[in-house]
């Protein structure tokens, strides 16, 4: 009986041949080979679009050299835009604070002591004994403050009149004033003197003063720093003679502060 159904499973195929549907539903579909190269996936791609194989929407926004330009543009402009303070500007200047033993006093700035005429000069309601009293703690900061619309472009060393307070104390006002001939002499005679402190005989008249009385000075070398166009100061850079003296001069205007 197993012979039988052998032979009957070797003959039938060749009696009743099987028909092309069946052919075609017996062959097997073609297996899809990996692209081991870019080539082959352009290929693969073309091929399916060329089919009309599903395609990517060409309205889509793809990031581009060209689309991300404009971006670090805009952020590059808006960096641009915040522009760094510039930074205060230092030199080197000598400074003379005299007076009168009963006179205000005078202070006088010099970029070179060679020069008799000073590229600043104020003289402060302070009186000389009073300042002489505070210098005797040490540390002296006085503070010229002006907010006076009026005043709010002209050059700041160029302001007729400075509201004054000295270590926060308020003493009146501060004239800017110019050289006459008695306080040219009197430059004329501290040239050799670069920093030093002393009296000076008498003979030099200025300001409310005699020509009687004798004059009382303090001459040394102070910082003299920019910090914008409506800020200045001064600062007294310690001699020998003066250990531990700590003595700055301002210059602040307040223009907004005038509305108010």
């Amino acid at each position: 009986m197993a012979k039988i159904d052998a032979l009957r499973r070797f003959f039938l195929p060749c009696i009743f041949p099987p028909t092309a549907t069946t052919a075609t539903a017996a062959t097997a579909a073609p297996k899809k080979r990996l692209s081991t190269s870019l080539r082959d996936d352009l290929e693969i791609s073309a091929s399916t679009t060329a089919n009309g194989g599903p395609t990517h929407d060409q309205d889509s926004t793809a990031t581009t050299p060209d689309s991300v330009t404009p971006k670090f543009a805009a952020a590059a402009a808006a960096a641009a835009a915040i522009v760094a303070p510039p930074r205060p500007s230092k030199t080197m200047v000598i400074g003379t604070i005299f007076g009168h033993r009963r006179g205000h006093v005078w202070f006088c700035v010099q970029q070179d002591r060679l020069r008799n005429k000073p590229f600043l000069l104020l003289e402060f309601p302070i009186l000389t004994h009073q300042l002489v009293n505070e210098m005797r703690f040490g540390l002296v900061r006085i503070a010229l403050e002006c907010n006076r619309v009026e005043l709010g472009l002209c050059p700041l060393r160029s302001i007729p009149i400075w509201a004054m307070s000295c270590n926060g104390r308020k003493l009146g006002y501060a004239a800017k004033k110019k050289a006459g001939d008695s306080i040219r002499s009197m430059l004329k005679t501290m040239q050799s003197t670069t920093v030093g402190a002393g009296v000076m005989p008498s003979g030099f008249g200025f300001g409310s003063g005699s020509k009687t009385e004798e004059v009382m000075y303090m001459r040394a070398n102070y910082e003299h720093v920019v910090g914008s166009a409506d800020s200045e100061s001064f600062h007294l850079i310690n001699p020998d003679e003066f250990p531990g003296q700590e003595l700055s001069i301002f210059l602040l205007r307040f223009p907004n502060m005038g509305n108010q």
